[in-house]
């Protein structure tokens, strides 16, 4: 639990644990938000279907114990470990716009989770491998118009910073495919925040993109 003080001198308490399904939120923005990976967040929730969450549907953010009382003379029974998420290739990446780079991952300014590629206003922005889009809007507090591309079970990109988004939600991609056009950043600069993902934690998507 997270308690800060508000204007008045009000403790406000946050809970750190569950996260409250609000409209427009899917399984994928919320585990984005978190850092963790869809796939933990729906085993945790016992989530058949990743694409199936409802508005007010409390989620739990980590792995859950007992929580039930146990006698002295036994041992607490231990919280079932989950297995290690899977960790498969990664795709074959391209840069998803032609421009100068803007802003290195871990930066201190902007959004640090991944790097920033300069360009103009309307330029086409290009999905950076092939897959399947999970989010498309403007959901995502910072980064504007945004989409989230799912490229398997360990690897998803962002794009975000949109000025106008070609593809939709559940769309399925091809590596190269227009997929939005620029717009505006910090300080109203055009440029594309661009993020690559493995198992729910950034990556350097220097690591990943050719030369």
């Amino acid at each position: 639990m997270l308690a800060i003080s508000g204007c008045a001198g009000s403790l406000l308490s946050f809970d750190t644990t569950t996260h409250v399904v609000q409209a427009g939120e899917t399984l994928y923005t919320i585990a984005w938000q978190y850092r963790v990976d869809y796939q933990d967040l729906a085993r945790w929730n016992d989530l058949s279907d990743p694409d199936l969450i409802f508005v007010g549907q409390r989620l739990s953010l980590q792995a859950s114990g007992t929580s039930q009382p146990v006698q002295a003379s036994r041992p607490a029974p231990q919280p079932r470990p989950l297995p290690p998420a899977p960790t498969l290739a990664p795709p074959t990446w391209q840069w998803p716009a032609d421009g100068e780079l803007l802003r290195a991952f871990g930066a201190d300014t902007g959004l640090g989770n991944g790097i920033g590629i300069g360009g103009s206003v309307g330029q086409t922005i290009h999905a950076a491998a092939s897959g399947r889009v999970v989010y498309a809007g403007d959901g995502l507090i910072g980064y504007g118009q945004l989409l989230i591309i799912k490229h398997n079970d360990t690897y998803l990109s962002a794009y975000g910073y949109n000025d106008r988004l070609i593809v939709g939600q559940g769309d399925p991609i091809e590596r190269g495919q227009a997929i939005g056009e620029m717009g505006v950043g910090p300080e109203r600069q055009p440029q594309l925040h661009f993020e690559i993902r493995r198992n729910g934690s950034p990556v350097d998507p220097l690591q990943h993109l050719p030369r």
